[in-house]
Formats: structure tokens, C-alpha cells, sequence
């Protein structure tokens, strides 16, 4: 069946192969007169010269032969290959003589599982699980970290609209913010948390550094803040930074009768819970909307933290938000 969009149909490729073969056409001027390709002026000339105006009608796209599907035996013997030598595609069929894409449709076929799935010894597919902990109460332990993150221009955006006054060398304005190659340096904010394990009620201030003073001084606030909620901290985890192993941070713990556990080296996931509320706080608040000011970003934050402690539904807590599990907190369903 000839095409919708076909330029010949069986009467104009006789009249253009006749053009061609019987009048001695050049081909070039028969594709343009039948506003045809070059190759397509060819294909019906050549065809005519074979077979005639027969050769003009559209042929079956059946292909003359199909090739033999491959015999159970070898679809077993590549399977086999696969769980016992733990070998791809392309050493599986130069073992056995085949193209690496016919090994890889029979893989797939069978729902073999990629070899980074495989236990190394076995052969056999690894069951991976998911862990996870939670202590049993609240206040059991507290994680603590620090993310650091920059501020926002006047006006929004990633740079400064203003340029500084004066020379290109780093310079003090008179509201203290460092000028470098006549541009303003906007600084970082740092965000200090405290989150429950078990509750996951978390507690948040965006603080102007990250030093041992600033630390301590911070967790006097969550620490009432957790108190007032009626739970009663005993341990606290934090990573290896230098304001969770410095002096003050150390006698401060002690004076609230607080265990501290830090975090083997190099191994965030030990505090997983709180880098993974950093990502959410980052998604939902820091990220969430176009700021037109550092300040507006910051107004945003403790209607975000209430929404997050009332209001909103949590995975690891079948869907409900941190105060289900602190029954003794205070605007819970405000």
C-alpha cells in the first residue's frame, strides 16, 4: 500500500522509469521534475530495467528469511555463565560464539540481575536491606549538626546588584561586609540544628559562625527547647568538628549530666538523620521560592520549623508529623 505522503504512486514510477531507461533521462533531471531524491529516481529506473512495469508495485517488507530462535540449551548455558563465572555479555558470547547483544536480550528475557548485584563468592543475587534505628524515647538521643549556607543578595538572585565605591582592594563598608574586586561578599549563614531520634522534633537557628562559643550557646536554647517539650535529653550525637571537641562544649554536656557520642571519621550516615532533614530543610525552605532578601529567607524559617514539628506527615513515622510522638508540646494543633 502506497504511503499518505508518497510523491510516486505505481503510474508516476513507470512514467519516471520510462523517462529514464526508454528516453535516456539523466537522473538528476527526472528527481527534479519528479520532485523525488536522486536515489529514489534510481531505485524505480533499476527496478523497471528488472522487471519491467511489474516492478513498479510496492513489495512486501516480509523479510525472504527469518533466523532461527535460539535453542534452549544455549539459553541455559548463558544463564549458567552468567550466576557461576559472573561474566557480562561480551565475555559470555565470545565463550560461546554469539554477538553480545543476542547474550544480553537472553539476560534480560530471563531477568537476570546485573552483576554488581551478585555476591562475589556465590554468584548468588545479594538481598539487600535496609537499615535502620530509632531509640525508644524521646530525648534517648539528640543529633546535632552544622550546614553552612550562603546568603542572598538584596534584590535575590546569585550576585550583588551594587558595586563598591572606591579601589578594587578588599575593603570595609560601613555596615562591616568585606568588598573584594569592587563587589560585595555576601558571607554564609550557618544553620545549627538539633533534632530527636526518636521523635525527629527538630530545632534550628541560623547562626552568624560555627565557633565553640556560638555552639554552646546554642545548645543551651535547644536543650530548653527540648525541655520544654517534656523531653528529657541523655545523649547527644555530633560529628568530629572543632566546636563538638573543644573544652566548653565538653563542660557544658557535663554540667546537664549529657552523654556525647560523636561520629566515627568520614562516616556522615552515622548522623544520618539529621544531614537527612538538612536536605528537606534545604528542598522546602532555602530552595522552596524565589528570595528577594537574606531577611525574607530567614522570616521564613520558624513558620517552616512549626509546619515541619505539627504539621507535617513524616515517612518513618507512618505519615505523622513529630509531635504525635511528643505528646507534652506546646501548639501541637495550632
Amino acid at each position: 500500500m502506497v504511503h499518505a505522503n508518497a510523491k510516486l504512486a505505481p503510474a508516476g514510477r513507470l512514467e519516471l522509469a520510462r523517462c529514464v531507461v526508454d528516453q535516456g533521462w539523466p537522473l538528476r533531471r527526472a528527481a527534479e521534475r519528479f520532485q523525488v531524491s536522486h536515489t529514489t529516481a534510481k531505485r524505480w529506473a533499476e527496478r523497471y530495467r528488472q522487471s519491467g512495469a511489474a516492478g513498479m508495485a510496492d513489495r512486501s517488507s516480509r523479510p525472504h528469511h527469518s533466523p532461527a530462535r535460539m535453542s534452549k540449551r544455549i539459553e541455559r548455558r548463558i544463564v549458567n555463565l552468567r550466576f557461576t563465572a559472573r561474566l557480562g555479555p561480551a565475555r559470555i558470547a565470545s565463550r560461546l560464539g554469539l554477538h553480545a547483544s543476542t547474550v544480553h536480550r537472553v539476560l534480560t528475557r530471563y531477568h537476570c540481575p546485573p552483576l554488581a548485584h551478585l555476591d562475589r563468592a556465590t554468584g548468588r543475587p545479594i538481598r539487600r536491606t535496609v537499615r535502620r534505628y530509632e531509640h525508644p524515647a524521646p530525648g534517648d538521643l539528640i543529633h546535632i549538626d552544622i550546614k553552612k549556607l550562603g546568603n542572598i543578595p538584596d534584590g535575590g538572585g546569585h550576585r550583588a546588584h551594587g558595586r563598591a565605591i572606591g579601589t578594587r582592594n578588599s575593603q570595609r563598608t560601613d555596615t562591616g561586609t568585606r568588598r573584594t574586586g569592587g563587589k560585595p561578599r555576601l558571607g554564609h549563614g550557618y544553620l545549627h540544628t538539633a533534632i530527636d531520634d526518636h521523635s525527629r522534633l527538630a530545632y534550628t537557628e541560623i547562626l552568624p559562625d560555627e565557633r565553640k562559643e556560638t555552639a554552646v550557646a546554642f545548645w543551651q536554647r535547644a536543650h530548653r527547647f527540648f525541655t520544654d517539650a517534656g523531653i528529657t535529653v541523655r545523649r547527644v550525637l555530633t560529628d568530629n568538628g572543632a566546636c563538638y571537641r573543644s573544652h566548653p562544649w565538653r563542660d557544658q554536656l557535663a554540667a546537664d549530666g549529657i552523654a556525647h557520642k560523636r561520629t566515627r571519621p568520614y562516616r556522615p550516615q552515622t548522623n544520618g538523620k539529621v544531614e537527612r532533614y538538612h536536605r528537606t530543610l534545604l528542598d522546602e525552605w532555602s530552595y522552596a521560592r524565589p528570595y528577594t532578601s537574606e531577611t525574607e529567607r530567614r522570616a521564613a524559617l520558624t513558620p517552616w520549623l512549626h509546619l515541619y514539628n505539627h504539621h507535617r506527615g513524616h515517612t518513618a513515622l507512618a505519615g505523622q508529623p513529630p509531635a504525635s510522638r511528643v505528646t507534652n508540646l506546646s501548639g501541637q494543633y495550632s
